[in-house]
């Protein structure tokens, strides 16, 4: 595969996801108005998406491995554009759930596949660059998308929104799909055991979280299916995670460090969203305003990220981005200020950006190319389960009043946890698997040496 299309069609497939979890946000309110659909109803949009999408990640990376990145890539991306324009046509809510736990599906053969290209067709010391590029898109889609899903809904309506990713997905796909050029693949088993214990393992510990505060018999399940797929993958001779990606510590604390600050954010924007207009009574308009500094924030992170990690290492450079991310959830949680707001959300922005640069270069480089699939898959699996986790202590903690302080001071509390697994990653150096079986490609790209 050539370097460049596929940086191009990995980062179309990041934004097209950050696009439309940022855009359904915004269509809920007018969805369940013409629709006369109930909250519990609307809900399910969401939650029956990150349920499929979660709990299928890491079969996906290693159906990926498997049959090629490109091959699942193009599948996911087609599929998530079908299902797109699918909801902007359903007119039942029952049709719009259902098509929602389709697009989960899609949605997770499509995000590890645009790592695991990455990883098939740049050298390790050059994966740093891409990795940058597709955070600083993410960050494009996390600032362009309220602006752009507000004025479709406004314009045209909620189904607008869905609309928004049927042409881009269907063109990447299919020019993903008709490309020539061969691919790596691997001769690995599938674990279907392993995979169905994993899905339901994730699947319940999502609903039970996103479930609050009757989590109880969900989380039994998530604990029993968990318990009972280590047990399995101790004993099977072809393993579902490898332990050559899952036995290494640097892949562990990456991952864990990767949930608190995702936990952190997105509990910081959930809270923040009734900070900024009950408590202080902005329109919606003006809360985007305050917030626009994450993104930016975000989008500047990532490539300063790759002359960090080239001279401090990832320890060094993650311990002190979620360090930061915590100064900018402290910050907010006592600001009422514009500059103080605006302040915090960029802090917030700058440290999430930088770690989610660097420890998804740690998962990623970590890999031998034949696991790369499954290693997408645990990075993307980190970055779903982080903000569930986070929105639910934010929803539990959250007073009657909406007072912001207490969620606030715990989600920082979280983001500095992280600094613990932080502790873990290594310096300057990052140990590949299987160096000798690297490509040799040199092709130049941003950010690289």
């Amino acid at each position: 595969m050539n370097p460049r299309p596929t940086l191009a069609a990995g980062v179309a497939g990041a934004m097209i996801v950050a696009l439309d979890g940022t855009v359904l946000t915004l269509a809920q309110p007018a969805l369940q108005r013409e629709l006369g659909a109930t909250h519990a109803q609307v809900q399910w949009t969401s939650t029956g998406y990150l349920v499929a999408v979660a709990s299928l990640l890491v079969f996906a990376g290693r159906l990926g491995d498997r049959f090629g990145h490109r091959r699942v890539f193009a599948v996911g991306m087609l599929g998530f554009g079908a299902t797109s324009a699918g909801i902007g046509l359903a007119h039942g809510i029952g049709w719009i759930i259902g098509l929602r736990v389709a697009q989960g599906v899609f949605g997770a053969l499509l995000q590890p596949a645009t790592l695991g290209m990455l990883r098939a067709v740049y050298p390790p010391d050059r994966l740093r660059g891409p990795i940058a590029v597709r955070t600083a898109a993410i960050g494009v889609a996390a600032a362009v998308g309220p602006l752009v899903g507000g004025a479709l809904v406004a314009g045209h309506g909620w189904r607008a929104v869905f609309f928004l990713n049927v042409l881009p997905a269907a063109v990447f796909g299919l020019l993903v799909l008709l490309a020539r050029t061969p691919e790596p693949t691997a001769p690995v088993r599938l674990d279907l055991p392993g995979a169905l214990l994993l899905a339901v393992a994730l699947a319940a510990l999502v609903h039970a979280l996103v479930a609050l505060p009757d989590m109880a018999p969900t989380l039994l399940v998530a604990a029993v299916a968990g318990a009972l797929f280590v047990r399995h993958e101790r004993r099977t001779a072809h393993p579902l995670l490898p332990p050559d990606v899952l036995g290494r510590p640097a892949v562990g604390a990456a991952l864990g460090a990767l949930v608190a600050a995702s936990a952190a954010l997105s509990g910081t924007l959930f809270v923040g969203t009734f900070l900024l207009q009950d408590t202080l009574g902005l329109d919606p308009l003006h809360s985007a305003l305050r917030c626009l500094p994450l993104a930016v924030a975000m989008v500047g992170a990532a490539p300063l990220c790759v002359v960090l990690l080239r001279r401090a290492g990832a320890r060094r450079t993650t311990v002190t981005a979620l360090a930061v991310l915590a100064g900018g959830v402290l910050l907010l949680s006592r600001s009422t200020g514009t500059l103080g707001l605006c302040t915090g959300f960029a802090l917030l922005g700058a440290g999430f950006g930088t770690v989610m640069v660097a420890a998804t270069h740690v998962v990623v480089r970590a890999a031998a190319v034949e696991a790369a699939g499954v290693a997408g898959g645990l990075q993307q699996t980190a970055m779903n389960l982080g903000p569930v986790l986070g929105v639910a202590v934010a929803t539990v903690l959250m007073g009657p009043d909406g007072g912001a302080w207490l969620p606030l001071t715990v989600l920082a509390g979280i983001a500095v946890a992280g600094t613990l697994a932080g502790r873990a990653l290594p310096g300057r150096f990052i140990p590949v698997a299987n160096e000798h079986r690297e490509p040799r490609d040199r092709t130049p790209v941003p950010g690289g040496r």
